[in-house]
């Protein structure tokens, strides 16, 4: 127990704002983001999924993740399970080496495991059961999202390790991309693969909020009211802009127009890719990480896609995965002693692109064969897609006997 002296009124207020904020990335951002982008007929069904995701998420964290992710590290791997459902955890309790208190920090971190899961959803719009997706969720946050964030936050081996992850590269995107990876190997293509967003303006106002959030998701994990709080605010609004215009461009270079949809998906991957290094890189770099990203998303989305024939509805993998993946890499490069100690390759210290890159590798090889099984295991059990019918006829009317809209 600390001292409640110590507690900073600055810095809670600060992160009480920001978890709000990262609340609102999923409900409504990305409720709103990708139920405007699925079919008219599935569009509550695809909310319902960020919606179970969020609220399933927010139990399991305070009966034992929060425990298992952020106790004294067991040979690295997992977590020593104490405090379940945050009995002994008093008010005046400080979070280590904070100024904000215990019970703040485990729901700040609630939020981070909530649109994690929740960003799995865009893989699976339009096949997936309702009820084995609740079932996913449980299990998917026990046994992958929980022993990658103690691996990498928890004081886990890649923590020791010296692996850089300010607010989610590998811990949220890389693992949630590749989880849906995986679970739509085992899941299959949907029937009608064309899929034209049937309200932009949703997807539109959505990634706003997705924006907005993000401040809150990249500063709030500062910790406390400060200039590496004020540092991550920067870089991640200028990589989200920057990575906007250079979606812009490619696709007038590609098509001769710009298209909404296109501005939308490079502020994501903007967004995605700036996350692991908001509190480590300066601005220069966060403009390089934007612009370069978009590259990388694009090419996943545009060809690698079509050439492998996985059904990545609404591109989970491509920009969360693959703009994850890239801005992990490139904090390697980019990581400045004089924003928060670290160094990376441009800066003299090769070995940290080498630490970065084992991160990758070890986070995405374990969220995808666990995924596997997991979907494997669900569609042995109780099935995990629905029927022809229900999916030609969508899953608003069929799975929750509902409509999005009545004519």
């Amino acid at each position: 127990m600390v001292a409640e002296s110590l507690l900073n009124t600055g810095d809670t207020a600060w992160i009480l704002m920001s978890t709000a904020l990262v609340m609102i990335m999923t409900l409504p951002g990305l409720a709103l983001f990708y139920g405007g982008m699925s079919k008219n007929k599935n569009v509550l069904n695809t909310m319902f999924l960020s919606l179970t995701g969020f609220a399933i998420a927010s139990v399991i964290w305070i009966a034992y993740g929060y425990q298992f992710t952020f106790g004294s590290t067991i040979g690295g791997f997992i977590g020593a399970p104490t405090n379940f459902l945050l009995t002994g955890i008093s008010l005046d309790m400080l979070h280590v080496d904070t100024t904000i208190p215990e019970l703040l920090y485990v729901v700040f971190q609630a939020t981070f495991a909530a649109i994690t899961v929740a960003l799995i959803s865009g893989a699976v719009v339009g096949r997936m059961k309702a009820k084995a997706w609740m079932v996913f969720v449980a299990l998917w946050l026990t046994l992958v999202y929980v022993p990658i964030a103690h691996w990498v936050w928890g004081g886990g081996w890649l923590f020791n390790l010296g692996a850089l992850d300010f607010a989610g590269g590998a811990v949220v995107h890389l693992n949630s991309g590749i989880a849906a990876l995986a679970l739509i190997t085992v899941l299959g293509p949907r029937k009608d693969r064309r899929l034209l967003p049937h309200h932009l303006g949703y997807a539109v106002i959505g990634a706003a909020l997705l924006w907005f959030g993000w401040f809150g998701f990249n500063a709030g994990s500062a910790l406390g009211a400060n200039g590496l709080a004020a540092n991550a605010f920067i870089t991640t609004n200028t990589a989200a802009a920057m990575a906007m215009i250079a979606w812009i461009l490619l696709d007038i270079w590609k098509t001769g127009k710009p298209t909404i949809l296109g501005a939308i998906t490079g502020a994501v991957a903007g967004l995605v890719a700036i996350t692991p290094a908001a509190g480590f890189v300066d601005v220069p770099a966060s403009l390089i990480i934007g612009f370069t990203t978009v590259f990388v998303s694009y090419f996943g989305i545009s060809y690698l896609k079509p050439k492998l024939g996985y059904d990545d509805a609404l591109d989970a993998f491509g920009v969360h995965g693959l703009s994850g993946t890239w801005g992990a890499i490139l904090t390697g490069v980019f990581a400045c002693p004089a924003i928060n100690e670290a160094a990376g390759l441009l800066y003299g210290n090769p070995n940290q692109l080498v630490i970065q890159i084992i991160s990758i590798v070890a986070v995405a090889l374990y969220s995808f064969i666990v995924t596997y099984i997991i979907a494997q295991v669900l569609d042995k059990t109780m099935g995990i897609r629905v029927d022809e019918q229900t999916e030609i006829e969508g899953l608003d009317a069929n799975e929750h006997e509902e409509v999005g809209y009545r004519i």
